[in-house]
């Protein structure tokens, strides 16, 4: 006998993926209609978190949650945690940032409300600077530590993220010593 799926079933699958979370472009190309979206918030089946972003209430919340939100409330598919972010989330180095950082290409201009503990910068990045983090798109530490050498992050959290990033394996063969070399560059 096959089994129909309904429009929450079809959300939470998606959303099982993304910490419960499924944005509006998501729920339309699963089949989801808007009107379907709205019913289901309207009978508290589904939480409308901020424009275009939907929590499935049945997964469980995590630490994780906010990380993922701040991706995916970009709109923009490649969008990923980058600076100080990363650095925090890999735990290399004693940084406190005040503000999830997320990284997007040049090309896009985010002018959505509702953004402002999020820091938004615009770098166009190659295939091997992108990875992931406990499901979460991001950049690779490498990338991460060029970032915060390039925006002014103290050379004391620097150093000790080339130094813990080495020494846990994150940073291979030459990554080391040309961040350092960058990091010189930069304090003169």
């Amino acid at each position: 006998m096959k089994e129909i799926a309904t429009n929450i079933d079809v959300l939470r699958s998606i959303a099982l993926e993304q910490y419960g979370f499924v944005t509006t472009h998501q729920a339309l190309g699963a089949g989801v209609t808007q009107a379907s979206l709205s019913m289901l918030v309207k009978r508290a089946r589904l939480e409308r978190v901020c424009y275009g972003i939907y929590r499935v209430p049945q997964v469980p919340y995590s630490h994780y949650d906010r990380y993922m939100l701040a991706v995916l409330w970009t709109g923009v598919p490649e969008a990923v945690l980058s600076h100080d972010t990363v650095l925090d989330v890999y735990e290399v180095c004693d940084i406190n940032p005040t503000a999830i950082h997320i990284t997007v290409a040049k090309k896009h201009r985010i002018k959505r409300i509702g953004g402002e503990s999020y820091q938004l910068h615009h770098q166009d990045l190659d295939f091997n600077q992108v990875g992931w983090w406990e499901g979460i798109p991001t950049v690779t530490l490498p990338t991460a530590i060029s970032q915060c050498i390039a925006s002014g992050v103290p050379t004391y959290l620097v150093e000790q993220a080339i130094d813990r990033g080495t020494k846990r394996g994150m940073l291979v063969s030459d990554e080391p010593r040309w961040l350092e070399r960058e990091l010189a560059a930069r304090n003169g």
